[in-house]
């Protein structure tokens, strides 16, 4: 059956591969935004995920258009890179406001339906930096690391109304987030990965399926590593 889905992040990079392979199994789809419209095929809605009020509004529209939230991939997220000494407190607070309490805000206003229909995926963005670390990214793996508590307790708090929650961390995949990536750390990060290559955006996109389908009933408070094996065993 058709099913509603909310992808935040979803209009480019590993969000709008998820949109666009939920679309092609027949899935209702919408994707937040900040201004920039949706792409073609999606329905969009214009979304801060930094105001809670912004992501009440959002999750309105998107039930008044399709229904019920039924599916939401908590995707969206920034990096603001600085070493320590010279991160500012604004530059860390807004990380973890963008990629943390986004991912809370939409959490709260989305699950209503869920709770109601007691059925429900949430699946949470992260990334292999959030438990490996790495240099001048201190808010960014702050953040991704912050994901597993969240998703791992509203695993225990919704899971008797048949509502999952997993986390995805990413390693090195190609989009536009990691265009600033040097040549050298590039070189790094493919020589700790054991299959020597970065991944693909629909590669992750696979495993946010999953995740979401009914063959993943019983699967709840996981950390699915899509990351060519960096990091394995964390």
């Amino acid at each position: 059956m058709s099913r509603t889905v909310l992808i935040s992040g979803g209009n480019r990079g590993i969000g709008l591969a998820v949109a666009r392979a939920f679309a092609a199994d027949g899935d209702k789809v919408a994707v937040t935004h900040r201004g920039g419209g949706a792409p073609d095929g999606l329905f969009g809605v214009e979304c801060d995920v930094t105001d809670e009020e912004s992501v009440k509004r959002a999750v309105a529209e998107v039930e008044a258009q399709f229904g019920a939230v039924e599916v939401l991939v908590a995707n969206a997220g920034i990096t603001r890179d600085g070493l320590l000494p010279m991160m500012s407190e604004e530059d860390f607070g807004a990380v973890l406001d963008t990629n943390v309490m986004g991912a809370f805000r939409l959490a709260k206003h989305a699950t209503g339906g869920m709770l109601r229909k007691r059925w429900g995926r949430l699946v949470f963005m992260s990334s292999v930096m959030g438990t490996l670390g790495s240099p001048g990214q201190t808010n960014y793996a702050a953040s991704k690391s912050g994901l597993t508590g969240l998703a791992r307790s509203l695993a225990w708090e919704l899971g008797a109304r048949k509502i999952t929650s997993n986390v995805v961390t990413p390693g090195l995949i190609e989009t536009d987030m990691i265009e600033h990536v040097t040549d050298a750390r590039r070189a790094e990060l493919i020589g700790n990965t054991p299959l020597r290559r970065t991944g693909t955006a629909a590669e992750v996109a696979e495993v946010v399926r999953f995740l979401a389908s009914d063959a993943a009933s019983f699967v709840t408070g996981a950390v699915v590593p899509v990351s060519g094996g960096i990091g394995m065993g964390h």
